[in-house]
């Protein structure tokens, strides 16, 4: 009988011990063999009610998850790299984290965030890097366009997503390059007709109301993504509010005369002194962005992402969080954003300091937040209309696509009383 009783403590205390484990989840350049996917895998644990950590500036911003069987099992179909570590192992990081010295800091994720992505019908993946990206990591996401937004549906969501969108009327000003082009054609038809069952009368009174209702959501409380020519075009639709800046080839009346004077910056998210381009023909909305003037060779354009403080400023840690902090440069309709149209209450994250440039730049309106991201596709340099879509498989590791994973995270967190 002794002998019985203490095998069965050994074994009680063998079988105890093989539980108390963690998984973590290198983030870093060497360990990683699939960062993108390790969000997914990340977003995955969420939904299944497991608690994630998110270790910033540890390892590239390691995750450390309870140790599942089902989670190990994802994480080989996948192709996530990760450890098995004891409880003791992971305390000794979590006491090292903590530590007033490390610019390192836990932020717990609890919920994993309800996304949606404005994207119009029959839009395929590869128009749009974050669906692209989020197809990639198997992360769940709801297609929404207008007639979502404008019936209230925002309402369901915590993050949203807008991508290649132009919300001033004026078709993403192809005009001058595409007017004959029969998907140019088709596209500016499929706006009229959805604006008419809508109720209003042009494009831009319809799209205005749209970016009305996203403000609204901001101010309420969610976390919008911006990319492309939605960040500068929705800052515009806002800031032109009851003025008329298109053409007639767009909205079939002419402009309202010395429109620029009416315009109001106060309603704007991020960009202030703007001029906006006036000629149709120009395939460009202002000055906010700087494509059509930079002087950058492709092999040397790199941006760099801030540095904060992890324990004082987690946000912009947590969106900035990356296994390198020199990101390659990607062009677009609207690529980057000249850093004196910025607004000083907004964050500057990520910049190009030779050019002028501020790439990557964060803000607060109301109860929630924005972050714009200058550019199309963080590893297709120049995208142009009808290039081949981009592989993922053959860019797992790409720091511009993380950004964007940083962000689809970023919402579990804030239930957490945050400092900033």
């Amino acid at each position: 009988m002794p002998f019985k009783r203490i095998y069965l403590v050994l074994l009680l205390i063998i079988s105890f011990g093989a539980k108390a484990s963690m998984i973590l989840i290198p983030m870093d350049e060497s360990t990683q063999q699939n960062h993108l996917k390790a969000y997914g895998i990340t977003y995955w644990a969420l939904d299944k009610s497991y608690k994630v950590n998110w270790l910033l500036n540890y390892r590239g911003g390691s995750f450390l998850l309870p140790d599942a069987e089902e989670i190990r099992r994802e994480c080989q179909i996948r192709g996530v790299s990760f450890e098995v570590i004891s409880d003791s192992e992971a305390n000794s990081i979590l006491d090292d984290i903590s530590s007033p010295s490390q610019n390192m800091e836990n932020v717990v994720l609890e919920k994993a965030p309800k996304i949606a992505v404005y994207t119009p019908k029959g839009k395929q993946p590869w128009d749009d890097a974050v669906t692209l990206v989020l197809t990639y990591a198997e992360i769940p996401f709801t297609p929404i366009y207008d007639e979502e937004v404008l019936g209230d549906a925002l309402l369901l969501y915590d993050w949203l997503h807008l991508h290649h969108e132009d919300f001033t009327g004026q078709y993403g000003k192809f005009f001058g390059m595409y007017r004959n082009a029969p998907w140019y054609i088709e596209q500016k038809k499929e706006a009229e007709a959805l604006a008419a069952k809508l109720g209003y009368e042009k494009v831009s009174d319809e799209k205005l109301a749209v970016a009305t209702k996203i403000r609204n959501f901001v101010i309420g409380g969610g976390f919008m993504f911006a990319m492309c020519s939605a960040t500068d075009s929705f800052d515009i639709a806002l800031s032109a509010e009851g003025v008329d800046i298109c053409e007639p080839m767009f909205d079939g009346d002419a402009s309202d005369p010395n429109y620029q004077s009416k315009i109001d910056y106060n309603n704007s998210f991020a960009f202030k002194d703007y001029i906006l381009e006036r000629n149709p023909m120009v395939y460009e909305f202002s000055d906010i962005d700087t494509t059509n003037k930079r002087a950058i060779l492709p092999d040397n354009d790199y941006f760099t992402l801030m540095e904060y403080s992890a324990k004082w400023d987690p946000i912009p840690s947590m969106l900035c969080q990356n296994h390198t902090q020199l990101v390659k440069g990607f062009m677009g309709q609207t690529t980057a954003f000249y850093s004196d149209k910025v607004k000083s209450n907004v964050l500057v994250m990520g910049e190009n300091k030779q050019t002028g440039e501020a790439r990557y730049i964060h803000g607060t309106k109301g109860k929630g937040m924005f972050t714009y991201y200058g550019g199309h596709d963080p590893e297709d340099y120049q995208h142009r209309v009808g290039d081949a879509p981009t592989v993922l498989d053959l860019h797992p590791n790409s720091p511009g696509y993380r950004l964007i994973l940083n962000n689809v995270l970023f919402p579990a967190a804030r239930k957490k009383k945050l400092k900033t």
